[in-house]
């Protein structure tokens, strides 16, 4: 199998060794549907935060693998099973040295979602009494407590509802600021010697603010509780090293990072995935199987049962060769100008309201915003039909949106394919929408 090429253009580094700026215009060259035309207009793709863009490195490395190696993996002996086998577990350890773990913590998964369900389901099997004796330290029991934040996407809320139901624990949340960023004197108030899960956003899906991670880290170890980060939004914009983060479970999705669908990856501290039980069982997880029982496998593959996703982990790991070969360094300081640029302008159109606008907060390169008197979907329409495309809706984070008085907004995202005119063709639409539907 031949190894899809990487960009070099855009990826030289100064005398020092430090990264230069972004060619985001060379860059796109290499992601063939932003050369589209929408509606008789160019596209522009502000909609990265949904799903991203495909360059064709990972395009062409995923068809490579399908042409030339399709085989299921560890289940046969021929050469075509040895190699898919070997390509399979490269990637693991491509994607996992990417967020600075070992292979072995990385567990491959449909997606954050599922991840993220997996924990939930996971933790309340060891609530039920199965599993090996060091899963009981993570059985909750009735009045045991599980904090989430207020600005949660539904994927790391929903969940934690589940297992509430199902154990008798109770979930409270951290609120957030009128700007966006989380009350943290409220986390050190929640957080106490009942708490046993602490859930959070690395990157908030609605406000694109970078969130304290370190101190909610801090008040959790305090009191014992087991950590789990929603990395889906941090994974394609900013360097992440998740033991050096100090959490003890994170998910993140390929589809939102250059990736394909369908694969996404769960990390975990070794201990921890050690003591979780299996959430789904059949194949390929299993050491020994009678007609009444089963032993099961060491993580990672005691999480994956039944077929896995091949072609879409290999893919997964040329998008992660992709954004190294960028640098993740670069790609944060890109999107970071791109909303700076972005702020500037929408602040000054009248009628225009942007969510968690907080001063000086870090952030990628994203926002949301109310448009006064039209409603999200109008004005995604009229962005549409010049070419722009934005998202519209709560953005699966309803209770956030009721925490800002409306039911939906206008969430506009940048990657590192996104130009500065990209933003300017953007800003200049936006300043239409009201005056166009004579609000």
């Amino acid at each position: 199998m031949t190894s899809a090429p990487v960009p070099t253009a855009a990826a030289t580094r100064d005398a020092a060794g430090l990264p230069v700026t972004l060619d985001a215009a060379r860059l796109r060259e290499d992601f063939p549907i932003l050369a589209e035309q929408v509606n008789g207009h160019p596209l522009v793709y502000l909609d990265s935060a949904a799903t991203s863009q495909k360059p064709l490195a990972v395009l062409d490395t995923e068809r490579d693998f399908l042409t030339h190696a399709n085989a299921a993996v560890h289940r046969g002996a021929h050469t075509l099973a040895a190699e898919a086998t070997e390509l399979f577990e490269d990637a693991r350890a491509t994607v996992a040295g990417f967020v600075g773990a070992r292979p072995e913590q990385l567990v491959w998964t449909s997606g954050a979602t599922m991840g993220l369900n997996l924990i939930a389901y996971s933790i309340g099997n060891a609530s039920a009494g199965s599993g090996a004796p060091a899963s009981a330290r993570l059985a909750l029991r009735p009045g045991d407590e599980i904090v989430a934040t207020a600005i949660e996407h539904h994927a790391n809320l929903l969940p934690w509802q589940e297992l509430a139901r199902r154990t008798g624990a109770v979930l409270r949340h951290i609120p957030a600021h009128d700007d966006g960023t989380l009350d943290l004197d409220a986390a050190a108030a929640l957080i106490g010697a009942r708490t046993r899960i602490v859930a959070f956003t690395h990157v908030s899906n609605v406000l694109g603010i970078v969130g304290p991670v370190a101190e909610l880290v801090a008040l959790a170890q305090r009191v014992g509780a087991l950590t789990v980060m929603d990395a889906c939004q941090s994974a394609p914009h900013l360097p992440l090293d998740l033991p050096a983060l100090g959490v003890d479970l994170a998910v993140f999705s390929g589809h939102k990072m250059l990736g394909p669908y369908g694969v996404g990856a769960l990390y975990g501290r070794s201990d921890v995935l050690e003591a979780l039980p299996p959430f789904l069982t059949g194949g390929s997880m299993i050491t020994t199987v009678t007609l009444d029982e089963a032993e099961y496998l060491p993580p990672p593959q005691r999480f994956e049962a039944g077929t896995q996703p091949v072609g879409p982990a290999i893919g997964l790991a040329a998008a992660v060769r992709y954004l190294q070969r960028v640098g993740l360094e670069r790609i944060h300081a890109h999107e970071g100008m791109l909303a700076e640029r972005m702020r500037a302008a929408l602040v000054e159109i009248p009628g225009i309201r942007l969510l968690g606008d907080a001063p000086n907060a870090e952030r990628v390169g994203l926002w949301s915003f109310d448009v006064e008197g039209v409603h999200a979907h109008d004005a995604g329409q009229y962005l549409d039909a010049l070419g722009i495309a934005v998202r519209v809706g709560h953005h699966c984070a309803a209770p956030l949106h009721a925490r800002y008085g409306v039911t939906a907004s206008v969430r506009a995202s940048t990657a590192l394919y996104n130009t500065t005119d990209d933003v300017d063709r953007f800003v200049d639409a936006v300043a239409g929408i009201r005056p166009y539907f004579g609000a």
